[in-house]
């Protein structure tokens, strides 16, 4: 062979050696993440995860992918969002509450699912077998709403506004969990000696309207249980509660970062956090059939002193002491 054609071959052969072991390569898992929320308000609870993820040894771009789509709030949104993102392969999707999960079920029984929604009853919605052994492609961190932690919530509300006795509730009606938030709040309210008023809102266009309703019912405080549309729209709730001079406790500090008065609920970043076991988990070969529920356990107390002040309020040091986060 000729020298000339053996520099040729040879610097073939070193041209297409690397091509050839890049395409060997196995492609970067993709982790989707189907957010009912904004992209400003899921941002805590994905540097969570991806915190979680480093923790386990996971860089993005070198043997992880995380590909978030948000819905801001809009359930019917949530179609396209799965559709996208099974478009992208994923060896797993996060889905970030009730509606947004039964969306995701009813077009894949085979892409894992970790779910983050209220615990209600996910036997009876028919996603999974048992809380122990799910059994199908949904596992997940659920928020707890149940009766004791609403009960808390109605307590803590009076024990800031004291003198109140009828508390107005705020609901999105199209929101799965709410009728088991309802079914607990309204008994729970008359044991304390409250007369309960609930008001309904589908959009924010509704939302001046049913605080305005209250308003005229005489309410005295309010009562902001967990829906995507309600913490989206949540700078917009606190100032329009402001302007009406009604105190309100909510289920996320992100309302009290935005001004509302006071919030007490699951720690929705810490379960975030937790997933990120299930996601290394699943990534090497776990079934979610075999991966348990579990439930939140930490839960944050946050209050805001300066909207405190507004309202003409006075908290205790003693109420200050037990809170997470303190906002002056």
């Amino acid at each position: 062979m000729r020298r000339r054609e053996f520099i040729a071959l040879v610097g073939g052969v070193a041209v297409a050696w690397p091509l050839a072991a890049r395409a060997q390569q196995p492609a970067i898992p993709v982790v989707g993440v189907m957010s009912p929320l904004s992209v400003a308000t899921a941002a805590r609870n994905l540097a969570s995860l991806r915190s979680g993820l480093r923790d386990l040894g996971y860089s993005e771009g070198r043997n992880v992918k995380i590909e978030a789509r948000f819905a801001d709030g809009v359930a019917e949104r949530f179609p396209v969002l799965v559709a996208d993102l099974l478009s992208l392969k994923p060896a797993v999707i996060l889905v970030g509450s009730t509606a947004a999960i039964l969306a995701a079920r009813s077009v894949t029984r085979t892409i894992p699912l970790i779910w983050f929604g209220t615990a209600g009853d996910p036997v009876a919605l028919g996603l999974v077998d048992s809380f122990a052994r799910p059994g199908g492609n949904v596992t997940g961190f659920l928020l707890s709403s149940d009766a004791r932690m609403v009960g808390k919530r109605l307590e803590l509300l009076r024990e800031v506004v004291p003198k109140f006795s009828r508390v107005g509730v705020v609901i999105d009606p199209d929101y799965v969990p709410v009728s088991g938030e309802l079914n607990a709040i309204l008994p729970l309210a008359r044991a304390l000696g409250l007369d309960a008023r609930v008001y309904e809102v589908r959009s924010g266009a509704e939302l001046e309207a049913a605080f305005a309703a209250a308003v005229r019912d005489g309410v005295q405080a309010l009562y902001v249980p967990e829906a995507p549309l309600l913490l989206t729209r949540r700078a917009e709730i606190a100032a329009i509660a402001a302007s009406m001079r009604l105190p309100a406790i909510y289920t996320f500090r992100e309302f009290v970062q935005s001004g509302g008065l006071m919030s007490y609920g699951s720690d929705l970043p810490d379960l975030y956090r937790r997933a990120a076991t299930y996601v290394d988990k699943i990534l090497k070969g776990a079934k979610p059939a075999e991966l348990p529920l579990q439930i939140a356990e930490k839960f944050e107390l946050a209050v805001n002193l300066k909207t405190a002040k507004a309202l003409g309020l006075t908290i205790s040091e003693a109420f200050l002491v037990r809170a997470d986060e303190v906002i002056e």
